[in-house]
């Protein structure tokens, strides 16, 4: 199993953009570029990245207003701007708005590195209390506070609607999860296209149980999914 982590890039400067993509490529991550406010929504929409990094001044729709319509749809998605705006109002204001850093153009690229990744491992602090983190699937363990998918020696760290929809359906092990329950908890809505959403992401983690005979994710025709776990069935 890989452990990718996929940031979604905003930057209207496509040649700078194509730069600091290629630059974070090398070091592992995935990258899905977008050249302006409107495109980085729609993108948003179309992946599942795991932090966010916005320039301020764009077109159609600037880094502020994406980064508010980002956090109505994922509260807790991290967020990083990166911006020649260096007033202290604009910075103020890219706090305001839900940011985990603000970094002023031109930059260290080094040092944005280090910081993604200080916010991932943030990121990764679940405060629900005792609720249970570890959970079995078949020979698998699935660590709901880090998101990590561990089977031996291997793991893989899965996107943040990846890793609601396993939790919802491995603390629901060998029951029914109604469609329109998974896609208002996760999706925050329940229509057409985020029912598209949600097949694609059972048809992923159906990916990773793959080699596991003993698991299989059923489609209720109409109703919703069930996670069947023969090795470690509930009594």
């Amino acid at each position: 199993m890989e452990n990718t982590i996929q940031i979604l890039l905003v930057e209207d400067d496509l040649n700078f953009g194509a730069v600091l993509r290629d630059y974070l490529e090398l070091h592992d991550f995935e990258v899905v570029l977008a050249r302006d406010g409107n495109h980085g929504l729609v993108q948003f929409k179309q992946n599942d990245p795991h932090l966010c990094i916005l320039d301020v001044m764009m077109p159609h729709k600037d880094g502020f207003q994406l980064a508010a319509e980002i956090k109505d749809l994922d509260p807790d998605m991290p967020l990083i701007f990166l911006t020649a705006k260096s007033m202290k109002e604009d910075i103020m204001k890219g706090y305001q708005v839900g940011a985990d850093d603000y970094i002023v153009k031109p930059f260290d690229s080094e040092l944005l590195l280090y910081k993604i990744k200080a916010i991932l491992n943030r990121s990764s602090i679940n405060t629900e209390g005792e609720e249970q983190k570890e959970l079995s699937i078949g020979k698998y363990v699935y660590n709901s506070e880090l998101r990590l998918l561990k089977e031996g020696g291997k793991e893989v760290r899965l996107s943040p609607k990846e890793g609601a929809l396993l939790k919802l359906l491995a603390t629901n092990k060998n029951s029914l999860v109604g469609r329109s329950e998974a896609l208002k908890k996760i999706w925050k809505d329940d229509n057409y296209f985020t029912g598209r959403s949600m097949d694609v992401y059972v048809a992923k983690l159906r990916k990773h149980f793959k080699e596991d005979p003993n698991i299989a994710i059923i489609n209720v025709h109409s109703e919703g999914f069930r996670l069947v776990d023969q090795m470690n069935a509930r009594a």
